[in-house]
């Protein structure tokens, strides 16, 4: 994909809203072609703040942190697109900016091998304990070297992993965990072609079975209203105590306070999180257990993927606004209309 966009040509300066922090480089390109209204300091608008800034612009680049809905756009009468420099859009309501005919998109592809490295890592490190193995060493419990009471974790190679969403990521975790000569299991809302399953060895079975003989469960799938606690007190249930789960998705699948339970319990064996329920808030009684590895939601956080997504969405905002159709427009039924 060419990430350079192109520049288009206007009588005018466009006034468009830049709502987070996105790189130097990347606001100045946009400054040329556009009367720029820029949130270089970060803070996440109010939903008054965000309604106001909408209504004098007719382009927009937001995050996760901007919930594009009727609410928010009511005042937006010169609104044609909002870009979202993200892959998962939970945060527009999708049927009410379509109403409102303003044209939204997202960033896929791009981030597709970063988050699927990190989805990895953070199964390699629940599995084998190492975050709770650094505040051991760290916290000068590590005396001597020991057979049996050293921290003990799970295996990964030749173990089952069960992955939950085959989307794009999916398969990319799933094709990493080939080289660790694991088997892929995997539940999905349709099957993937026999091409695809092929590719990332994997085979198709019911959630249940996934859940009961998986020894690691990892969450790919978008959040939706009816993905709302995919995985909650009674899916725990259904999982080995020896296994683990990775959630790399959206917060929301995961019932927190019901896998808070289950660490603790010892239901589970670990736990390893991206994103959680009202996040950047994390329940209290998660940061209470010790077999749990957090993250702040950098699945895509390096700096190459992070400028190529800027760069998509800014590819986005400059076709709506010069009458092209966005590359990765998410409601094509505006564009045109």
């Amino acid at each position: 994909m060419n990430t350079q966009a192109i520049t288009p040509a206007f009588t005018h300066k466009p006034k468009i809203l830049v709502a987070r922090a996105i790189f130097p480089e990347a606001l100045a390109k946009l400054e040329k072609s556009y009367e720029v209204r820029s949130n270089q300091s970060d803070r996440i608008f109010t939903p008054e703040e965000l309604q106001n800034a909408l209504s004098e612009v007719e382009g927009a680049l937001v995050a996760g942190s901007e919930r594009i809905d009727a609410s928010a756009l009511s005042r937006a009468k010169n609104l044609k697109i909002v870009a979202n420099i993200s892959v998962g859009y939970n945060n527009f309501d999708v049927p009410a900016i379509t109403a409102a005919g303003v044209m939204a998109s997202n960033t896929p592809d791009v981030l597709t091998d970063t988050t699927a490295d990190f989805g990895f890592a953070l199964l390699m490190a629940t599995a084998r304990r190492i975050t709770e193995s650094e505040h051991w060493v760290r916290n000068g419990k590590w005396d001597q070297w020991s057979i049996v009471n050293n921290p003990l974790g799970m295996d990964l190679h030749h173990s089952t992993v069960g992955i939950i969403g085959m989307g794009r990521i999916g398969q990319g975790i799933a094709k990493r965990a080939l080289g660790f000569g694991m088997k892929v299991i995997y539940h999905n809302r349709s099957h993937l072609s026999v091409e695809d399953e092929k590719s990332c060895g994997a085979t198709y079975v019911s959630k249940e079975e996934l859940l009961r003989t998986a020894d690691h469960v990892v969450l790919v799938l978008p959040y939706t209203a009816q993905n709302h606690h995919t995985i909650g007190a009674a899916e725990i249930a259904m999982m080995k105590p020896t296994a683990t789960l990775i959630n790399i998705a959206r917060g929301g699948i995961v019932d927190d306070v019901a896998l808070a339970q289950a660490l603790q319990s010892g239901k589970i064996f670990a736990a390893g999180l991206d994103v959680f329920e009202g996040e950047p808030k994390v329940h209290p009684e998660l940061l209470k257990c010790s077999n749990i590895v957090l993250a702040p939601h950098i699945a895509s956080a390096t700096e190459k993927t992070r400028r190529a997504m800027v760069d998509l969405a800014i590819e986005n905002l400059d076709a709506a606004l010069a009458g092209r159709k966005p590359p990765s427009l998410i409601n094509a039924e505006v564009f045109g209309a």
